[in-house]
Formats: C-alpha cells, structure tokens, sequence
C-alpha cells in the first residue's frame, strides 16, 4: 500500500463519517460518524508514521491518546443519550429542542 492509498481510505472514512453526522438525525448515528473520523484521522497518522519515518513512537503515541479520548468520548455521549431517552423516549435530534431543564423540573430529580 502506498501513501496516496492510505490517504484515500482515510479521506473516505472522514467523508462517511461527515456525512452520518450531517445527514443523520439519530444521536447514535451522530455518533458513529464521530467515531469514523476519529478513525480516519488515526490512519493519517499511522500512514505518515509510517512512508515518512521520524520517530516511530510520537504517532503511535498519539493515536493511542487519540483512541483513549474516542472510547471516554463514546462512555459519556451514551450515558447522555441514554439521559435522555429516558427523559424524552427518543434519540431524533429534532425532537430535542430543549436541553436544559427549567427549576422546577431539577428539583424533581
């Protein structure tokens, strides 16, 4: 695999992902999306890392902080997903137009 190659799969990991978090109006989905361009610019890295020899562990480096930050990113976008399926029974994002709970609602929790 060449350079230009590995570019190619991560430009069309970036666009799917784009694409699923523009398109979508699932929260899940939205999330997927976050996921696969955070992907893609890990096989950036590794590409670079690897046709443009430097240091070899600076990009493994950062794409393991890089993955460690996805899967903490993907714990609390669930939790709150979940928040607020529980609250609202759907994850459309349309349907949410308000986030923010009034005083009376919080002191009920």
């Amino acid at each position: 695999m060449t350079l230009e190659g590995a570019l190619l799969l991560g430009l069309m990991l970036f666009s799917l992902g784009l694409y699923a978090v523009l398109a979508r109006r699932n929260l899940i989905g939205i999330l997927i999306g976050i996921e696969l361009m955070l992907n893609a610019a890990n096989i950036n890295f590794l590409a670079f890392n690897y046709f443009i020899p430097t240091d070899p562990a600076v990009a493994q480096i950062i794409v393991l902080v890089v993955i460690g930050l996805a899967a903490a990113e993907a714990a609390i976008a669930l939790a709150i997903i979940l928040k607020l399926y529980r609250q609202r029974n759907s994850v459309d994002v349309d349907a949410m137009q308000l986030l923010r709970s009034t005083g009376a609602e919080a002191s009920n929790e």
